[in-house]
């Protein structure tokens, strides 16, 4: 009972700030603009991890490397600890591929969640606040689509396109790759 407790609060205290690490490295790599509610929560919530990483890994190729290495990290250091809490053999080797599938899974979570509210706000609210936000995170992978699949009746299909295309990677290509990963 006490290891579920603890399994529970290490991988919801893990996965939040996972994700928030995860989704201030999308966005700096998108070049979305941080002055805007989410960006500006993403910066407070992290800035305090982020900022003493950059100071001994810097940018590469202008990302954030540090984010994504301290994203990475923390969930490696967070299957570590519940691998330890359930008592499940854990080689270092199959954490580090295992949290870097976490994180690609996670990275696709960030995306649908873009993808739906994009959607949302352009049926409810195309001039909202947060909606240029939320473009800006889909529109470079629906612009590909695009070129091939025109809007029906003025309806643009690609936002259900993509996301079942996400869903099936989600759903099949992730679980494998976990198997795979849980392997080494």
């Amino acid at each position: 009972m006490l290891g579920q407790i603890a399994t529970f609060l290490v991988n919801t205290v893990v996965t939040f700030f996972v994700i928030l690490l995860l989704a201030r490295f999308h966005l700096q790599w998108l070049r979305v603009p941080f002055r805007n509610p989410v960006g500006e929560f993403l910066i407070a919530t992290t800035n305090w991890m982020v900022m003493p990483v950059r100071r001994a890994v810097p940018p590469v190729a202008g990302l954030d490397t540090a984010t994504f290495i301290l994203a990475w990290l923390l969930e490696f250091a967070g299957l570590w600890v519940v691998a330890a809490i359930a008592g499940i053999p854990l080689t270092a080797l199959g954490a580090i591929a295992l949290a870097l599938v976490e994180l690609l899974r996670f990275s696709l979570y960030i995306l649908v969640f873009a993808i739906v509210m994009q959607v949302v706000f352009s049926w409810v609210n195309p001039s909202a606040p947060l909606a240029p936000v939320f473009d800006a995170i889909a529109r470079p992978f629906l612009r590909p689509l695009r070129r091939f699949i025109p809007p029906i009746g003025r309806v643009d299909l690609t936002p259900a396109i993509l996301f079942i295309f996400l869903q099936l990677v989600l759903e099949f290509v992730l679980p494998y790759l976990k198997a795979m990963a849980a392997l080494l």
